[in-house]
């Protein structure tokens, strides 16, 4: 599938020198720092397509996005694959409840994506991979485990062992009681009779009446969430030879810690024998009016809703940035408010020929993102410079900031 249109980043001075990036790692509760290398392999899962993009959806491809614009300052390569699980149980349920035709929803809800995240200057992926697309390479991936011995049938569906991963749990850091009520929260089926482990994870859904099918030596069915993931990741991100794991970042909301990344990385493991990544990143959840925003709850503030209002797409962003990436929080519109008056004084201030001196600030900025991507203390870094530059210091290169905004926070002026 076609990903949105690649952007110009502006290359960073090499005066500036960048620190290894240190980012929150789930599994072990710890900030750690990435090792130095030429080519990191990311992946970061993607949208159901049954609704437009939320701001809890723009928070995490934001996060994602300014990794992949540190990682590319330090001149190294990104393979970021993203994908769209583009068959699923909520999109066939709207497609039924409006009339449509499920694929036809699922692509005007793909293209509105797409458009937001050009909106708000998001880096597009190397790969971007529906799951429709990718059904060969999860036939493999289940062929592969059912070698592993770790597949069984319930009635004419398959489910992968969860406990044939020795470290399952692990890298969610959940109880078992805990484990059982997320599960059944967020789309799994603990009490399905025939089920060897009330966790045990779906992977091919036998197909049922009025429901689309592909073909495979399984009998006609479709994927199961965990295993489309985990089969798009390792045929996409070229899993180094040499590498202690798969892939460096696996990344989404946290929502998704557990079932999902728990249950991909647990098969990916008993796939070819590695930890699935060396660090697990999450975002935190947007919420609105005290609950989390959620397509379920319908309590969702729309990207392209706010853009047809006129709101400023860069101080969407900002406003989003101006929170830590790993928090959870409010949305107000006070927010937004807040930050469209900031994009405005910047823009004055990055227009003027004279400002306050810019290396000090831009190395700030390297330096709060190369820890955890502390996003707030970039801004504050932003507001102490333009508060120096209305008090008539000079010296600076307002270009250079500019351009170092832009490359680094994504904020294109």
């Amino acid at each position: 599938m076609k990903a949105w249109s690649d952007l110009y980043i502006p290359p960073l001075d090499a005066r500036f020198p960048l620190a290894d990036l240190s980012l929150h790692d789930t599994a072990t509760s710890s900030v750690k720092p990435l090792a130095r290398k030429s080519i990191y392999r990311i992946y970061v899962c993607g949208i159901t397509p049954y609704d437009a993009t939320h701001l809890g959806h723009a928070n995490t491809y934001l996060t994602f996005d300014l990794v992949n614009r540190y990682l590319r300052a330090t001149g190294a390569e990104v393979n970021f694959v993203e994908n769209i699980t583009d068959i699923d149980d909520p999109l066939l349920e709207r497609a039924a409840r409006d009339g449509i035709d499920w694929k036809e929803l699922a692509h005007s809800q793909i293209e509105l994506f797409k458009s937001d995240m050009v909106a708000l200057h998001v880096i597009p992926p190397a790969h971007y991979i529906g799951a429709v697309e990718a059904i060969p390479e999860v036939i493999s991936a289940i062929k592969t485990l059912q070698e592993k011995g770790t597949v069984y049938k319930v009635d004419q569906d398959l489910y992968f062992e969860v406990r044939s991963d020795s470290d399952f749990g692990l890298r969610s850091n959940l109880s078992q009681p805990e484990m059982l009520e997320i599960f059944e929260q967020r789309g799994g089926d603990p009490l399905k009779p025939g089920k060897k482990d009330p966790l045990d994870a779906l992977l091919w859904l036998a197909q049922r009446p009025n429901e689309p099918g592909w073909e495979s030596e399984f009998g006609s069915g479709r994927p199961g969430w965990h295993i489309e993931c985990c089969a798009i990741a390792l045929n996409y991100l070229d899993i180094a030879e040499d590498d202690a794991t798969s892939i460096d970042i696996q990344g989404g909301g946290s929502d998704l810690i557990f079932p999902h990344h728990e249950m991909s990385a647990a098969q990916s493991k008993m796939i070819n024998g590695r930890e699935f990544a060396t660090h697990y990143v999450h975002a935190g959840m947007i919420g609105l009016d005290g609950e989390k925003m959620s397509k379920s709850k319908g309590n969702l503030v729309l990207v392209s809703n706010l853009l047809k209002e006129g709101r400023d797409a860069m101080a969407i962003r900002l406003a989003l940035l101006s929170h830590h990436y790993r928090s959870d929080h409010m949305w107000t519109d006070t927010d937004l408010v807040n930050a469209e008056e900031f994009m405005k004084q910047l823009r004055i201030a990055l227009s003027r020929m004279e400002v306050a001196p810019t290396d000090a600030t831009i190395n700030e900025i390297i330096a709060a993102l190369s820890n955890d991507l502390d996003t707030p203390t970039a801004i504050k870094a932003l507001r102490n410079w333009l508060a120096d530059t209305d008090a008539g210091n000079i010296g600076g290169s307002p270009g250079e900031l500019s351009r170092a905004i832009d490359t680094l926070l994504g904020i294109a002026f």
